[in-house]
């Protein structure tokens, strides 16, 4: 099983990352995201620029869709892993068209560029 981030959607994180010369991170805790490690803040004080996986967004999907989908790829406790924007499939997700596909067993994560699924799907 994996989740998948849209490039359209993960590509301003990771140019807003660049641009702050810090890192990304993947976060599981309210859904599972990626956001910039110093990134704007909207007046709430949440970060403004958040890239959800599809199906993991507390915003717009069901309670228990999320957080079922989140426990079973990524199990029940919270995380934040940290990232290089600038290296390996970020940089491949920058300069292209392609998603993320995010995996994970209880010892490691895996990253895959992929080609975006058409809209709809």
């Amino acid at each position: 099983m994996t989740v998948r981030f849209k490039g359209t959607e993960l590509r301003p994180v990771l140019a807003e990352a660049v641009a702050n010369q810090c890192r990304v991170i993947l976060v599981k805790d309210q859904g599972v995201y990626f956001l910039a490690e110093c990134g704007e803040r909207r007046p709430d004080g949440r970060q403004k620029t958040i890239a959800y996986a599809a199906g993991c967004n507390p915003d717009v999907d069901a309670f228990d869709d999320w957080w079922e989908l989140a426990c079973a790829e990524f199990g029940g406790d919270d995380f934040g892993e940290f990232f290089d924007p600038q290296e390996g499939v970020f940089a491949r997700i920058l300069r292209s068209e392609d998603d993320l596909d995010v995996s994970a067993t209880a010892t490691h994560l895996s990253l895959q560029a992929v080609p975006p699924t058409p809209s709809g799907n």
